[in-house]
């Protein structure tokens, strides 16, 4: 048979897991790969040795991934194995070469155009409701329309599926509702598409024209869909319709890597391919050829602490490499500290012979970049921002820098630069609280970073002024524009998935980062310490963890992210720069773990933490008091012009329902509840507590 004298030549070099997935029948196979275990090696020497038995012709074959990149990576690969013709493609690639084939055939008519500017249409139907039109306001509304088409919601369900998923939404889901119909109204009527309708459309054509869809699945006979654990339910809604009633589907993943559940993405189908395909043979890649064993042993403890892990996510990695240094794990006063001290890592690192290509210092939120970028810029070491633009050149920062510049032209009180600052940015668009997520929360954080380095500025120089801030801010930023070279990356955990580096900074690991803090439950709180996870795999070889107990210079209020306290103990001399340091953690009293207040176990959910009892215990909510706040929180929210929960959410309402405290001290106890919302809401909820238990004596 043909080909059959190169299949020893693809079998070489494969261990026994990879070998067992490449040569299982054809059929439904789900292959389990942990990070570093080769995966993507494993799947195109799976479809070359396919092709190379005869069993399927590469023209028939359809692999689907999420990037670009990575499909064209699995075409090169398999253009080196023999397989040449086979259709790599990202799942949105595929569906747009379909749908211009057969959309001529269903509607008698060119395919409509796909629309390059969503954004346009978005803001005209929010214009069109009188909702605003701020850049970030109509990206939020942009991602929550991409968030309900992908999970097959309508604008008429949108409201009570948002409520069903927790969605944290930036107006009301009844004007988004309003809005995600006037946008689909305008794009029809232009007769144009966005990348959604891409998937939507073709689905619908393959399972309402049974001649088309037989047509499909006569040129298509094999599928492969890489990373999973990715794939939304419009994405799988597609993936059915290609499949049929046939089995031939090879799907890999981890979900241990699922860190886009706010996107819609979920690993149920990676975990429940074997109950959907009781015959299906299921591999477990366990072997890791990326990191050295302490990497590997670190991210295994990070993963193995989860509260709930199904069996689809047990995977423990075993390091292949050989052995090398221990993770390293660092506490510093500040921020300014914790970005120059890894400078000084990174040069050491380079001088060792590390290539700065091999290097990445990776973060949370992208506003954390700033401070990275000026430590580099001053230590002349080379960067590159990636999945971002620099700080400096960020749309909200050059508004904000346009905005004092103004404001020292008007002679702006300058008696307070931090509080001078923070009144100016309140122009565009800074906020005493943080918005919930999206744009606007990016936004915001970078905003709040600009008073962060004014109050940097003052503790330095007291008596700077605003003029002088400004100059700071223009200094900084052309400090941090060199020519873009070859250097360190610097970015996000979310933009790092899928790349690796010899050495890697997972910075900035302190409780209300990572977790992040509107990460208000427990599947939330579990999705950010898969983001750790990610990162942690990241790394071949040096690993460095690092946090700060202060932002620049201020109080030193901050505490380790809660994901380190199984990776590092509080006393570790290696999470101390000094001695001296040593001696002053060792004589500061420890903070007390939070216990129920019913049983007096030890509390770790973060709803449990919450409510200051274990979900167990029986609730001693006083219901007439819940109705009280509830009634005054839409008040609240209806002047303020804002949704509910950005008052309190409902969790935070339920929690001061149960413990009724009657001082401001009692009340900041509550998780969710800080200096700010005190302010603001304080003495009204104080009022009602205090005037509802006049009422029950």
């Amino acid at each position: 048979m043909p080909g059959m004298t190169e299949q020893p030549r693809l079998l070489e070099g494969l261990d026994p897991e990879q070998r067992q997935a490449v040569v299982a029948p054809r059929g439904p196979v789900c292959v389990l790969a942990g990070a570093g275990t080769g995966k993507t090696r494993t799947i195109t020497h799976r479809i070359a040795y396919l092709v190379q038995r005869g069993l399927v012709a590469p023209q028939q074959v359809l692999a689907v991934t999420f990037t670009a990149r990575a499909a064209g990576e699995m075409r090169t690969r398999l253009r080196a194995l023999g397989g040449a013709g086979v259709q790599a493609q990202t799942f949105h690639a595929a569906a747009f070469r379909q749908l211009r084939y057969f959309w001529p055939r269903v509607h008698e008519t060119q395919m409509w155009q796909l629309t390059d500017n969503k954004f346009r249409l978005v803001m005209q139907a929010a214009n069109k409701l009188g909702l605003s039109t701020e850049r970030e306001d109509v990206r939020d509304l942009a991602g929550e329309i991409e968030w309900a088409k992908s999970s097959l919601i309508g604008p008429e369900q949108y409201p009570a599926a948002a409520a069903a998923a927790g969605r944290e939404t930036p107006v009301l889901p009844e004007q988004l509702s309003k809005a995600f119909a006037a946008y689909e109204q305008l794009k029809n009527r232009a007769q144009m598409l966005d990348f959604d309708d891409l998937l939507l459309h073709i689905a619908a054509i393959l399972d309402d024209q049974p001649e088309i869809a037989e047509e499909f699945r006569g040129r298509y006979r094999s599928f492969v869909v890489d990373e999973y654990q990715d794939v939304n339910p419009l994405q799988q809604r597609v993936l059915d319709s290609w499949v049929g009633n046939r089995d031939d589907l090879t799907v890999v993943g981890d979900a241990n890597q699922t860190i886009y559940s706010f996107a819609g993405a979920s690993p149920k189908w990676l975990i429940g391919f074997p109950r959907k395909y009781p015959e299906a043979t299921v591999v477990r890649l366990e072997r890791d050829y990326r990191s050295t064993p302490q990497v590997v042993g670190l991210a295994n403890q990070v993963i193995g602490a989860a509260r709930e892990r199904p069996a689809g996510t047990r995977l423990k990695l075993v390091g292949q490499r050989p052995h090398g240094p221990r993770p390293d794990f660092a506490e510093y006063d500040d921020e300014t500290d914790e970005a120059e001290a890894i400078a000084r890592k990174i040069a050491q690192l380079a001088k060792r012979g590390v290539a700065l290509s091999e290097i990445a210092v990776l973060f949370r939120v992208n506003a954390q970049s700033e401070v990275y970028e000026k430590a580099l810029s001053d230590a002349e070491i080379p960067y590159q921002v990636r999945g971002g633009e620099r700080f400096f050149a960020r749309a909200e920062v050059r508004q904000a820098m346009a905005t004092l510049r103004t404001a020292i032209a008007h002679g702006a009180d300058e008696e307070d630069l931090p509080a001078t600052v923070r009144s100016v940015l309140r122009e565009v668009g800074l906020t005493d609280e943080p918005p919930a997520g999206g744009a606007a929360r990016e936004r915001w954080e970078s905003l709040i970073a600009l008073v962060e380095l004014a109050e940097e500025l003052t503790a330095a120089e007291p008596d700077a002024g605003l003029a002088r801030y400004v100059a700071e801010l223009d200094a900084r930023a052309e400090s941090q524009h060199p020519p873009t070279v070859e250097g360190v990356t610097l970015a996000s955990l979310h933009a790092a998935k899928g790349l690796e580096w010899d050495a890697v900074f997972l910075v900035g690991l302190v409780e209300g980062t990572l977790p992040i803090m509107h990460a208000d439950t427990d599947a939330a709180v579990e999705e950010e310490r898969r983001l750790l996870y990610v990162g942690v795999t990241r790394a071949r070889e040096h690993l460095y963890l690092s946090w700060a107990l202060a932002r620049a210079g201020g109080r030193r209020y901050r505490r380790r992210s809660r994901f380190l306290y199984s990776l590092v103990p509080d006393e570790h001399p290696a999470a101390l720069p000094n001695k001296v340091k040593q001696r002053e953690l060792m004589s500061r009293p420890k903070a007390a773990k939070p216990h129920c207040r019913i049983c007096n176990a030890a509390l770790t959910g973060t709803m449990d933490i919450k409510l200051g009892r274990c979900a167990d215990c029986p609730s001693d909510v006083d219901e007439d008091l819940l109705s009280q706040l509830k009634a005054w929180r839409s008040e609240r929210a209806r002047q303020l012009k804002v949704p509910a929960y950005v008052v309190f959410t409902d969790a935070t309402l339920t929690a001061l329902a149960e413990q009724r405290p009657l001082d401001a001290s009692a009340m900041v106890g509550i998780s969710g509840i800080g200096a700010s919302k005190l302010q603001k809401f304080g003495s009204d909820v104080l009022a009602l507590i205090q005037g509802d238990r006049r009422d029950t004596r």
